[in-house]
């Protein structure tokens, strides 16, 4: 009889990391399409039309049974709402001051940090350490070679990575305690909600115009109802200080679309930044495929259960 080699947690994993891949991608290529709104719309007006677009695609797709939620599950639903609000809101804030690349590389600082804490062994720890050198040389390159940094920008930037990190936590826990995709359509229904008031009547203009409502509905297809869908089912599957690090690709994406969409330029620097990154993420992802006696996940690892 022919054994078959047990599966090993790279291999389960896989699928999971091709996910948040995926979503790095179509995050940032987004945030650069929005980036061409913020001058007729601002900031704030465009992350109102993206959540209210994305929440009403989502909310006729999945067509959530919210009526039949627990106390519990509302409030975990409310609470990832609010985080997106805020890691939207600010971040857009702070891309329509400072560059796109920039920004990306402080708003990781919140999952970066976060992974720090939630890992316990010694290696992932060491390739967070090595992710956050990579951030701060990326961050470094940036600071010197731009031609100012407002620092109204960074501070955003740096109030987005504290809501990044809430997140990370709030979509793991509506993706273990609701079923399917309901949470997350009416999380972004509340997150819209949240930041209508700052941004409703620069979004008004954008309704009279078809080209304005044509990019702001690619935007919100792409940097909201395609990554966060990836992404809540990536945290199912995967343990969130893995998914964390992961999550270093945001600010590779970033270069990626600036330099295509945004004119921002690549030099060596950033290379260098880039090739840390993904050592760190390569290495971390490595930590957690140790060869698995079942693929049965444990608690003390902070891994979302897959639901059937």
């Amino acid at each position: 009889m022919t054994v078959l080699p047990r599966p090993t947690r790279a291999s389960a994993n896989a699928p999971a990391v091709a996910l948040v891949l995926g979503s790095c991608v179509s995050l940032q290529f987004g945030a650069a399409t929005a980036a061409r709104l913020f001058p007729v719309m601002g900031s704030w007006a465009v992350t109102a039309l993206r959540l209210t677009i994305a929440a009403a695609i989502l909310l006729v797709v999945v067509r959530p049974r919210a009526d039949r939620w627990t106390r519990h599950q509302w409030r975990s639903v409310l609470v990832l709402g609010g985080a997106l609000a805020g890691m939207n809101g600010f971040f857009y804030a702070s891309i329509a001051r400072i560059p796109l690349a920039v920004a990306v590389s402080i708003e990781f600082l919140g999952p970066l940090l976060l992974a720090a804490v939630l890992s316990r062994r010694r290696r992932d720890l060491a390739c967070v350490a090595l992710a956050l050198a990579g951030m701060t040389l990326l961050g470094l390159e940036n600071a010197l070679t731009a031609s100012s940094l407002d620092p109204v920008g960074i501070a955003f930037a740096l109030v987005a990575a504290v809501f990044w990190a809430l997140y990370v936590l709030a979509t793991a826990k509506v993706g273990e305690t609701v079923p399917g995709h309901g949470g997350l359509a009416v999380a972004l229904a509340v997150a819209a909600v949240c930041v209508l008031p700052v941004g409703a009547s620069g979004a008004a203009s954008a309704l009279t115009d078809p080209r304005l409502l044509a990019i702001a509905a690619a935007t919100a297809v792409l940097a909201s109802v395609i990554p966060y869908t990836l992404e809540l089912a990536a945290l199912r599957r995967l343990p969130r200080h893995v998914f964390g690090v992961l999550l270093s690709f945001e600010p590779i994406m970033a270069l990626v679309a600036g330099w295509l969409l945004l004119d921002q330029s690549v030099g060596l620097t950033r290379l260098a930044a880039i090739a840390l990154v993904v050592v760190a993420s390569i290495g971390i992802t490595a930590s957690a495929s140790e060869p698995a006696r079942s693929l049965t996940p444990h608690p003390e690892e902070h891994r979302v259960p897959a639901r059937q």
